[in-house]
């Protein structure tokens, strides 16, 4: 099935491109490119961006100095860097973008409001959903899982750079083998990290599926999403 309305989770790494850390806007552009090929084709598109390209809250904490609430809430605002980022870049190739955040910051972003965050995806523009859930303890994965949820998304897309999901590290295991289709149950039991527990956990509670796939590979995000191609991703479901 070709689908209306996505959730694409980027992760913050992604954007950092080769320098890992800070942000490339050469990564940028290219995102930005795609996200514009989904929209052309009718696609209403949110998007959720890590913040690891920046800073972790898990990292941040690591030695006890910062609390870990403080660390995540660190991590939020690092969202919203990136977030900021994103719009900027998706408004240069012509999309109307608006961005929501989770913790209130009405000079940068509206904060997140459903209802108004469905309307603007209903009239064509690209929302940006940042700083997580506003919560510590949360991952920015459990975070598009929810706003997925909420926004009745059909699918939610995890962008990485990988094809799809493997039984182990493709890039340290030669003989690591591709799962085409994985339920659920099988993410969670044997800790296949498609994307954190409770993301997964609540995706199911929802029935909502998750695509794996190469955010690299030009014009994927396109092809998996219109044209239901399932040689280049794996889905939970």
């Amino acid at each position: 099935m070709a689908y209306k309305r996505v959730l694409v989770k980027f992760s913050g790494e992604a954007l950092a491109g080769e320098a890992g850390h800070g942000i490339d806007t050469k990564i940028l552009k290219y995102i930005s490119n795609e996200i514009k090929s989904l929209v052309d084709n009718g696609i209403e598109v949110g998007i959720v961006i890590g913040g690891g390209n920046i800073i972790r809250g898990v990292t941040a904490a690591a030695d006890g100095i910062i609390k870990r609430t403080s660390g995540d809430y660190m991590g939020m605002l690092a969202t919203v860097i990136n977030g900021v980022a994103m719009q900027e870049a998706c408004e240069h190739v012509g999309l109307q973008v608006r961005m929501q955040t989770a913790i209130k910051m009405e000079q940068i972003a509206e904060p997140y409001i459903n209802r108004k965050a469905i309307r603007h995806l209903q009239k064509g523009r690209v929302v940006i959903f940042a700083a997580g859930t506003g919560n510590p303890f949360f991952t920015t994965d459990t975070a598009a899982t929810l706003r997925a949820v909420e926004i009745d998304a059909e699918v939610i897309i995890k962008a990485t750079k990988v094809d799809g999901v493997y039984d182990k590290d493709p890039k340290k295991f030669p003989d690591a083998k591709k799962l085409d289709v994985l339920t659920y149950d099988q993410a969670l039991n044997d800790h296949i990290k498609v994307m954190d527990d409770t993301s997964i956990a609540l995706a199911k509670d929802n029935s909502l599926p998750i695509i794996v796939c190469d955010m690299f590979k030009e014009g994927n995000l396109l092809d998996i999403i219109k044209n239901d191609n399932r040689e280049n991703c794996s889905i939970v479901q």
